[in-house]
């Protein structure tokens, strides 16, 4: 069996590879339960979650599933919240193929989620990009971005400014123009796309910050206790979800609806995919994407590793 440690996992997953990997498994369908989430109480510090996350073809290529430990005490441990592994199988045999670190395998596929919605949702000449939380997931977020918008500025803002000044500082080696902001509300005026990826459970992001043509991206919600925006921000823009888990599970989605804020959604990922519905309408849209992470993705994203592997 394959073994790819984080840093295989994620030279495995180019950017343009694993969107155009996404994209084609969205269009296609492929079977995903909903995940399945258990609470793993902490005494003294927030509550851990485990989650097992399976997914399989259906056409007898293949198949997995992965296994998330998500620990928002490690914030203060200075240690990543998400640890992860993702196994590949054989869907015919049943024969172990491969396994991957999970935590780069996520960050990857998840910030290509975000960017693939983003090429339906965001206007085509959006070329500044607020990072709103300096985690792993949110690091991942300029590079994805970049490879489908032309995206030319970062900003970076995180509870805790000094990381999102190091943040700021990596962009920069990399060559990318990055600033870290102290003044959320002045960043978000600022932005053309807005990417939310923290672990908050109150809003973050205020409709009424929000200015015509703005894309606004939310990753980091995947419990009906956490939320990065507010009702406002949810009734005034064109909401899509990446599927309907984050219907089910995200705050961000169940609270506005339950508040009527949220009349509806406008499509999922494997909508736009398939060409069922329409993304941006118009260069004043404001849209909305609330992503929980799928098993989809995952399965891709290794198929897509797997592919890169054996090509090199």
């Amino acid at each position: 069996m394959l073994v790819l440690d984080a840093a295989a996992t994620a030279s495995a997953l180019d950017y343009a590879a694993l969107i155009a990997g996404l994209r084609e498994m969205f269009a296609a369908g492929v079977t995903a339960p909903l995940r399945h989430a258990h609470g793993l109480p902490r005494p003294g510090e927030p509550d851990s979650t485990l989650l097992m996350m399976p997914a399989w073809m259906g056409d007898g290529s293949h198949g997995g599933v992965k296994i998330v430990n998500v620990v928002p005490g490690n914030a203060k441990r200075g240690l990543p919240a998400v640890t992860a592994s993702y196994l590949l199988f054989d869907e015919t045999t049943g024969a172990h193929v491969a396994l991957f670190d999970g935590a780069a395998l996520t960050g990857r596929r998840t910030a290509a989620a975000s960017a693939l919605a983003a090429s339906c949702l965001a206007r085509p000449d959006a070329h500044t990009l607020l990072v709103v939380g300096a985690g792993h997931i949110g690091s991942e977020m300029p590079s994805a971005y970049r490879a489908v918008l032309p995206i030319d500025k970062v900003l970076v803002w995180n509870p805790t400014p000094a990381r999102a000044e190091r943040l700021a500082g990596r962009l920069r080696d990399k060559g990318i123009e990055a600033e870290a902001r102290s003044d959320l509300e002045e960043a978000v005026g600022e932005a053309d796309v807005v990417s939310c990826a923290t672990l908050s459970t109150v809003p973050l992001i205020r409709g009424d910050w929000l200015k015509a043509g703005q894309h606004l991206d939310l990753v980091g919600s995947f419990t009906p206790e956490m939320r990065e925006a507010d009702d406002q921000a949810m009734a005034q823009g064109r909401v899509f979800i990446d599927g309907p888990a984050a219907a089910v599970e995200s705050g961000d989605i169940k609270g506005p609806m339950a508040s009527g804020a949220l009349k509806d959604i406008a499509g999922t990922l494997y909508d736009l995919c398939g060409g069922r519905v329409e993304g941006r309408r118009s260069a004043a849209d404001i849209t909305v994407f609330k992503s929980v992470g799928l098993a989809v993705e995952d399965l891709a994203a290794a198929r897509v590793a797997l592919a890169a592997w054996r090509q090199n």
